[in-house]
């Protein structure tokens, strides 16, 4: 069988990589063409994949002829809503304006019937795969839902797989979000055939915009045990080499536009690289870490055990070195709870209630004394035996395996059932011809 995969950043590498390894592995043949930034080529999961038996990658720069790929580029640009910024917003709501929906419409079409034509010949059976689609994607919807409707169109299925694991318990947590109701952000996954996601704390998004026939909760590629197998084969040697201090600690940081209360980041920073023996490390996040106020706190730069990560070194590096990490909830900590490493849920330090928190309320930090008090337990009594275990296993359980812990065969099924055969087109087409109502009304 066949797929087309578009990835666009870590995320979708993060998350879809482990499901076209499998896909692979039982025989069937991809194409993967990547719709981001062009310097994810050379991620370590990219340079894998293209060594996969079945497997053709290429860059969408590459692919389309240059003059649809500066006009599908310069359309993409004027709808991401990350540019509606001082200066450069009014800019961009003017080009929208003028380059609106029905002038914008053969370049998505002409770009969508390239791309998908390039992978399947007339008549072939397969699937297109993207990731979650939102409303501050770096790809914009509009698109998409051409590539899809002609996808459709051509007999393929269409499916959406995760690019997240749900590191939040709770919905109110981005700067402006005042109101408790379903986000809309997510109503947009309403434009595929099934949207895939990794277990129930995630589905609670989309179940008000679609039925449970459509939704499977198939449990998370990035951390089942099968992955991170195959994943520490893979890895790049670390640039971090082990110092002499008592105690290494990572501070995990999300995206910017979550609402982060960072001045008490920085006095809880203090309060870690306040302990003698402490070395500190500050990892921002891979889209938008660099905004933060605290990376850019010299006061806190200056402390000789605390610095910053830069982008080049990757979370699994940083979690390896670690005795202890703090999170501000995001789900990379999720496989540091896997092997049993302490990870403090410092959720008063943000706006939501994290994953880890709710199901190892032992890990939470609720203040500052929290955070002192853990910090010399490490120092004079070590990091073994920090959770609880039923809460552990539960979350294991839940969060990852959801079921049982073959978790990539259970993603290799649901691409493989949205095949259609040939067979079952032609026949749906006949149906449809000699119903003439009822195809009106489809």
């Amino acid at each position: 069988m066949k797929a087309l995969f578009f990835l666009r950043h870590y995320n979708d590498i993060d998350h879809i990589t482990p499901v076209i390894y499998k896909w692979t592995s039982k025989g069937h043949t991809c194409d993967i063409v990547l719709i981001g930034n062009s310097r994810f080529r050379t991620d370590y999961r990219i340079e894998f994949l293209k060594d996969l038996k079945g497997v053709r990658m290429a860059y969408i720069a590459d692919v389309l002829p240059p003059l649809d790929f500066i006009r599908w580029f310069f359309q993409t640009l004027i709808l991401i809503r990350s540019l509606r910024r001082p200066f450069l917003g009014p800019i961009m709501k003017k080009l929208e304006e003028v380059y609106d929906a029905k002038r914008r419409e053969p370049v998505w079409e002409r770009t969508a019937k390239h791309l998908l034509t390039r992978s399947f010949a007339a008549n072939e059976e397969g699937v297109v795969v993207f990731d979650w689609i939102e409303r501050n994607s770096s790809i914009c919807v509009e698109w998409v839902k051409v590539v899809l409707a002609t996808a459709r169109g051509m007999g393929l299925g269409t499916v959406s797989l995760p690019h997240g694991d749900s590191p939040h318990a709770s919905q109110l947590i981005r700067r402006r979000e005042l109101r408790l109701q379903p986000d809309t952000t997510f109503a947009n996954a309403g434009i595929f055939e099934k949207v895939v996601v990794p277990n129930e704390l995630c589905s609670v998004r989309f179940r008000p915009f679609m039925d449970n026939q459509k939704l499977a909760i198939l449990g998370s590629p990035r951390y089942c045990d099968e992955w991170l197998t195959k994943l520490a084969t893979l890895m790049p040697p670390s640039p971090l080499t082990r110092s002499d201090s008592n105690l290494k600690v990572v501070m995990f940081l999300r995206k910017s536009n979550f609402s982060t209360f960072w001045e008490e980041v920085g006095e809880v920073v203090r309060i870690v690289a306040g302990f003698p023996g402490v070395e500190l490390i500050i990892k921002p996040h891979t889209r938008g870490g660099w905004q933060q106020s605290l990376t850019k706190d010299v006061s806190l730069r200056r402390l000789p055990n605390v610095r910053v990560a830069g982008g080049n070194l990757h979370s699994i590096h940083l979690m390896n070195w670690a005795d202890v990490i703090i999170d501000l909830a995001t789900s990379v900590v999720f496989e540091a709870v896997k092997v049993g490493k302490p990870v403090l849920a410092a959720d008063y330090l943000h706006a939501g209630r994290s994953a880890l928190a709710e199901y190892l309320p032992e890990a939470e930090l609720r203040c500052r004394d929290d955070v002192y008090k853990h910090m010399e337990k490490f120092l004079t009594q070590g990091c073994e035996s920090f959770y609880i275990e039923e809460h552990r296993q539960r979350f294991l359980k839940e969060m990852i395996d959801v079921g049982d812990p073959d978790v990539l065969s259970r993603y290799v099924a649901l691409l493989a059932g949205q095949v259609r055969p040939k067979a079952d087109q032609d026949q749906s087409q006949l149906e449809s011809q000699s119903n003439p109502k009822d195809f009106a009304f489809a």
